[in-house]
């Protein structure tokens, strides 16, 4: 069994998700959004800092997954992004966990199939794959998509060793 932490950072709004892993099997335990205030960028990370050490401390998960930088249009959101990323894996190394990162692309490409998914697919297959009654908020969406990203890779890297029950060479039986 293993507990993966999923995070789409944002300086306004940093989504989370928490999936656990068991037997092949993906089962939803939490989501929402750690939303910040103030006018100042230090506290806005320091909030950031503080709400993701509380989640780790709830769910106790084993893993820290990431979605990576991507170049915006504008150089200082790409920067406050950049801070608020570090925020989250501070929080997450300094709690012992390893932190892997994934390009949005990647985790459009994992969930939907397609690198250029726009957000209302992402939350719509993250409630299929999930089983939820409902689409979760687009950034927790976002960040279960990350948390499940991260699954897929390890599975299809299992596979390819050869190493996932049930496969005969890298093939699934």
């Amino acid at each position: 069994m293993t507990i993966i932490l999923g995070i789409d950072p944002g300086s306004r709004i940093t989504g989370y998700g928490v999936i656990r892993q068991q037997a092949g099997k993906v089962e939803y335990l939490g989501s929402g959004c750690i939303r910040t205030s103030g006018e100042q960028l230090s506290d806005k990370l320091k909030q950031i800092y503080d709400g993701i050490s509380e989640i780790i401390l709830q769910f106790k998960p084993d893993l820290f997954a990431i979605e990576q930088v991507f170049m915006a249009k504008n150089p200082d959101s790409a920067l406050k992004l950049g801070q608020a990323r570090g925020s989250a894996i501070v929080a997450a190394v300094n709690a012992g966990l390893p932190v892997a990162e994934y390009s949005a692309r990647q985790v459009k490409q994992s969930v939907v199939g397609t690198g250029a998914a726009d957000k209302e697919q992402v939350q719509h297959m993250v409630k299929q794959l999930l089983k939820l009654p409902a689409c979760p908020q687009a950034d927790a969406a976002d960040a279960l998509a990350v948390a499940l990203c991260h699954t897929h890779t390890q599975h299809t890297l299992l596979r390819m060793a050869g190493k996932v029950q049930g496969t005969v060479r890298g093939r699934l039986r």
